[in-house]
């Protein structure tokens, strides 16, 4: 045992046996399913929606003062931007000291918001200094299964634990990067196999593990010609325009998966079995955090922050090599979301800007059908349910938003705390994960 906190934590070896202290307001209980309801960052089908059998119920209106539709709320200890990860009545998140000297992951009941283990998963005696406030040491968030949760902190470890005792089944802390600003993509599963992004200042590169031993499968270092060296041959900015944080994404394409990936200057699709280059869009920016999106037969891509383009990438067989010049149906070249990712519902784009402006998008022509703004700094990514949309902002405020053509806005909500984590939602219920706390919200 170890003191962290101020709280005595379980270690990875006696996480077991530890009894841990938590801060705990329930007002009610969550009724939980034996079920996955929310696995990885971006929902059950990858898009940011929400599961029929987890919408009914949601609730559009809460508030903190008068209580209401707040079924229960625990304050987290450490810092974190990791979106919640639901499944069999648990909730996963990560955690890390501000200095990124630990690195934790917590497993919450979802039904009463207690914490049932709290455990210390990885040490970094000198982690890279985030050079900035925005981001933490805990940003990716996990990916579950019925049998597994994987934890990931990008550079400082990736772990396969047991959901039900905590068990180490294995880990990787030999998969590095220089994130530079600190590592943000989040994991997702396809079959057998765990796809990581890497794309920091020094190397970037996108790596399939295998899930159950966690040994490396392929690894296929970027291709992009970035445009950013000096009269000396060395990366401008020390490197800072090659870095990203997207989160992948796998289609299938005429019988054949491939796994789309967003990095600095240019994104990117790969077999996924083998990790071979498939096709490559060049674009002019860099931070790219959305996972691209797909459309029939089209995938959609936010290309980065402070000034990014949403384009319309054609995909059939012909979609191989370098096609930026061949396959780009349409390109927005203004108006599109920044850190915040798209939502794609139906044959619309709903996207907020960092600054609070809300737009509509035809997906088939890239036009946009309108526009209106609400109040705030938005960093987190929306979710839809039941034909509404859920944006939140840092200082606390969610704007529940009608999905259709013209804008209408259903409810303005506030927490105490802001957040930059994505909620999520399971069995009526939404979940926010604040600076502060994890919130279960519901009738």
């Amino acid at each position: 045992m170890f003191t962290a906190f101020g709280v005595k934590i379980p270690t990875a070896a006696d996480a077991l046996r530890a009894a841990v202290l938590c801060v705990v307001v329930s007002l009610g209980t969550v009724a939980a399913s034996e079920r996955l309801n929310w696995p990885v960052r971006t929902g059950p089908a990858l898009n940011g929606h929400v599961a029929d059998a987890d919408a009914q119920g949601l609730p559009t209106r809460w508030s903190e003062a008068p209580a209401s539709n707040i079924a229960w709320k625990l304050e987290l200890e450490g810092f974190g931007h990791s979106a919640p990860v639901i499944g069999h009545g648990r909730i996963w998140v990560t955690s890390a000291t501000k200095d990124g000297k630990q690195q934790f992951v917590y497993c919450v009941d979802q039904a009463t918001g207690k914490i049932l283990q709290h455990m210390l998963l990885f040490e970094n005696p000198e982690p890279e200094p985030l050079m900035n406030d925005v981001n933490t040491y805990a940003s990716p968030s996990c990916a579950l299964e019925d049998d597994a949760v994987y934890v990931h902190f990008g550079t400082y470890g990736t772990a396969k634990l047991n959901p039900a005792t905590l068990e180490i089944l294995w880990q990787r802390r030999d998969i590095n990067c220089r994130h530079f600003r600190g590592p943000g993509s989040s994991p997702i599963l396809w079959k057998d196999l765990l796809l990581l992004t890497f794309d920091g200042i020094d190397m970037q590169f996108i790596t399939a593990l295998n899930k159950h031993t966690g040994e490396t499968v392929w690894r296929t270092d970027r291709t992009t010609d970035y445009g950013d060296l000096d009269e000396n041959g060395q990366p401008k900015q020390e490197g800072d325009l090659r870095k990203a944080y997207s989160t992948p994404n796998v289609i299938e394409v005429n019988g054949h998966a491939q796994v789309v990936s967003v990095g600095s200057r240019a994104a990117f699709a790969y077999d996924v079995e083998t990790g071979e280059e498939l096709w490559t869009i060049r674009h002019d920016d860099f931070n790219a955090s959305s996972p691209p999106m797909f459309f029939e037969n089209h995938a959609i891509i936010n290309t980065g922050s402070r000034g990014s383009n949403l384009l319309s990438v054609r995909l059939d067989d012909s979609t191989r090599g370098d096609v930026s010049e061949s396959h780009v149906v349409w390109n927005r070249d203004k108006g599109n979301s920044d850190l915040s990712a798209p939502l794609l519902i139906g044959d619309r784009i709903f996207s907020i800007l960092n600054n609070g402006v809300i737009n509509c998008v035809d997906v088939r022509t890239g036009e946009e059908i309108w526009k209106d703004r609400v109040e705030g700094t938005f960093t987190a990514s929306p979710i839809t349910a039941n034909g509404v949309i859920y944006f939140c902002n840092e200082a606390g405020d969610c704007y529940v938003v009608k999905a259709a053509d013209t804008y209408e806005l259903i409810s303005h909500n506030h927490l105490d705390e802001g957040m930059r984590a994505s909620p999520a939602a399971a069995d009526g219920h939404v979940f926010f994960r604040t600076f502060t706390h994890l919130y279960a919200i519901g009738q």
